[in-house]
């Protein structure tokens, strides 16, 4: 089931939130520097401030015991290249044990529905350069990359994709 999010979800935000990225990002071990990120990052209150924030739409997934992921549309980013929207698919993430069961597309399909909704055109992500899987998936469902820019934590910065989609297109 795909609803909108509540602030009653924040917490549950918060762990998968924890759960994905540590689970995609960190694969031989963690150490203080991206624990300290993650744990100032992905709180139950940011995601209580980000569900109230008219600028910001989540949209759960949800099973019979509870979320298994979401995605975070943002109306008004700063774009990271000249010429995009400003309507910015900020996170969509499934639990690792939930990949592969259409959660993923599920998402996605609601998160570029509410960008029609919005009147928007066009929608753009970022994407960890090395994130195979995530950039395999978006090239599915008919993302095109159009330039990179880096995330940063602290003072080290990593290699992300910029990816655009029409959001008139059917997903698949």
């Amino acid at each position: 089931m795909i609803r909108k999010a509540e602030a009653r979800d924040a917490s549950s935000l918060a762990a998968v939130s924890i759960e994905v990225w540590l689970s995609t990002y960190l694969r031989e071990g963690v150490n203080a520097f991206f624990a300290d990120y993650v744990l100032s990052e992905f709180t139950a209150q940011k995601f209580r401030d980000a569900v109230g924030d008219p600028n910001l739409s989540i949209w759960v997934s949800e099973n019979r015991i509870g979320i298994d992921g979401f995605v975070t549309i943002g109306s008004t980013s700063t774009p990271p290249l000249a010429n995009c929207s400003p309507l910015e698919i900020m996170t969509l993430y499934v639990q690792p044990r939930h990949q592969s069961g259409g959660r993923g597309v599920a998402l996605l399909q609601r998160a570029l529905a509410h960008c029609r909704s919005m009147g928007g055109e066009r929608v753009w992500l970022k994407v960890n350069a090395q994130n195979d899987r995530a950039i395999a998936f978006y090239l599915r469902h008919g993302f095109k990359r159009i330039g990179s820019t880096h995330f940063v934590i602290a003072d080290s910065a990593y290699e992300n994709f910029v990816m655009e989609a029409d959001v008139r297109r059917a997903v698949d």
